[in-house]
């Protein structure tokens, strides 16, 4: 593929981004914009994604299963010796948190856009950064000390410390291979399941068991470290509304942390002083859970790039990306604690059936996302795409800023009112393909009276059934059916189609947004 001009302040080492998909992309930007020409790695469902387009070169790694592609460590090598890239940019999930592809990394002369493999092994395995945060007296949530070998094991240690527990890769993130288990039955009939989970998304079925606490809120704190012992915080987000374990709203400041400022405060020390003990290179994340009391307690390390780090970009005003790309490249001198200002809020629009949350994916047809100064969009969709069942279904992140909590919750409200994603269309009008999104539970979610009060304990969404209730659709008026008739057509043919009066196309929007138009 041939290279695109570059657009870059100045010429560096180009960029392999061992990823896909919206964090291809934004990482992309970031290469393009400080001059790091930029590689992008492919499987064979992705041949015509967004992200190989967006980048200036692009190689086919495997068939479309992660595991015989993104998880492919020695196609991986091979795409970036024959791109001639110096830098390997992992993005989150995939090798993300791989010591071992580090190592293969810097054997190969490639520098790896992250942690050491040393620092990687002691807090981006689960087991062991448990046994790090104990020498280092960070309260912790009770577990077992090591991984669990089997599902009778795993019974055994549940019952020392009581139900409910957790089953959790001890490999894994973003909530794959976890379960609540509340019995012995449970783990019994749990444990491979999420064993198998795990080796799919992460190439490692390790299990270990974990206390869990109830009501709890979930709170990170984002960290970056130059690896040399030196280590600042740039606040917290909150994490605590969640589905399946995976996050899908997340903010900054924490509503719980404004309740109890001097935990705020212990949580930066404690999430500074890891990151210091262990020489931590980059951006990384502690995961916390914080009680009702403002007893907080230590979970795990994420050892990369968060999904939600947007939110933090937005409060603290920086470009983690850029942070990372220039300590990689001998560049970055770490600078004292942002001010953080204002408050910022992300949500997470999947393909999934709102009401179960089980993946929908399947083609997309009409996109339309918000824009505004104050609005931002990441994603891999910006036009008539497909989601497939091999990855995860995340569509976009939306994120927004405010002055304050209520501003931000007001500016997400208008632009989830703004968003618009649909199926293509058959000839007879109806949806082509299984493709359904989380759009209506978004909306229904910023307008959930608990989150506004900032009442998000991890259990928020099944305290609310009204989230995931279906709806009941009205018929519109024949009226308003003409309207929302006209209104699609125009839409589906607005760039041969000139409307005899100016204002025509945007009053048959209004009439239908009127009278009920779902989008």
């Amino acid at each position: 593929m041939s290279s695109k001009a570059n657009r870059g302040e100045k010429k560096r080492a180009p960029v392999l981004i061992a990823n896909r998909g919206e964090i291809a992309i934004r990482v992309a930007r970031t290469c393009r914009r400080l001059g790091f020409p930029t590689v992008a790695v492919y499987s064979d469902g992705d041949r015509f994604a967004e992200h190989v387009k967006f980048c200036d070169q692009a190689y086919a790694i495997g068939p479309t299963p992660p595991r015989e592609s993104y998880l492919n460590i020695e196609k991986l090598l091979e795409a970036a010796k024959k791109s001639g890239a110096k830098f390997v940019h992992p993005g989150y999930g995939f090798l993300s948190e791989r010591p071992q592809f580090v190592e293969a990394c810097e054997k190969a002369g490639l520098t790896f856009v992250g942690p050491s493999a040393e620092s990687m092994r002691l807090m981006g395995d689960k087991i062991q950064a448990r046994a790090t945060v104990d020498g280092l007296k960070v309260p912790r949530v009770p577990g077992s000390p090591g991984v669990v070998k089997s599902a009778q094991d795993a019974a055994q240690f549940a019952k020392k410390i009581g139900y409910p527990v957790l089953l959790k890769a001890a490999a894994g993130g973003g909530g794959k291979g976890m379960r609540r288990v509340d019995s012995e039955a449970e783990i019994l009939s749990n444990f491979e399941a999420a064993g198998r989970e795990a080796l799919s998304a992460f190439g490692d079925a390790s299990m270990y068991v974990e206390k869990l606490i109830l009501k709890p809120h979930h709170v990170e704190i984002q960290v970056f470290g130059d690896g040399k012992g030196g280590a600042i915080h740039l606040g917290e987000r909150e994490c605590s509304v969640q589905r399946r374990h995976q996050k899908v709203f997340e903010e900054s400041p924490s509503p719980i942390l404004d309740r109890f400022p001097k935990t705020r405060e212990k949580m930066f020390e404690s999430a500074v002083r890891i990151a210091a003990s262990v020489k931590y290179a980059g951006a990384g994340t502690l995961e916390f859970i914080v009680d009702e009391e403002g007893g907080f307690y230590f979970l795990e390390m994420n050892t990369r790039l968060q999904v939600e780090h947007p939110v933090t970009e937005w409060v603290n005003g920086v470009d983690l990306v850029a942070w990372q790309l220039l300590l990689a490249a001998g560049e970055f001198k770490l600078p004292a604690v942002p001010e953080r200002k204002g408050s910022s809020i992300e949500v997470r629009l999947y393909a999934e059936d709102p009401h179960n949350f089980l993946p929908a994916p399947g083609p997309l047809g009409e996109v339309q996302f918000p824009s505004g100064p104050f609005v931002r969009v990441d994603t891999a969709f910006t036009r008539a795409g497909e989601v497939s069942l091999a990855y995860d279904p995340m569509i976009a992140k939306v994120s927004v800023w405010g002055s304050d909590r209520a501003e931000a919750l007001s500016r997400m409200r208008e632009a989830l009112d703004e968003t618009r994603i649909e199926a293509p269309r058959k000839p007879d009008g109806s949806a082509k393909g299984s493709l359904r999104t989380n759009l209506s539970f978004l909306r229904k979610l910023l307008r959930n009276r608990p989150l506004i009060e900032g009442d998000t304990t991890t259990d928020l969404i099944p305290k609310n059934p009204d989230l995931t209730a279906a709806e009941t659709v009205t018929a519109p008026s024949p009226e308003a059916a003409l309207a929302i008739a006209l209104y699609q057509f125009y839409q589906e043919n607005k760039s041969s189609v000139k409307t005899a009066a100016g204002g025509a196309s945007s009053n048959w929007s209004l009439i239908a947004r009127q009278e009920g138009l779902k989008q």
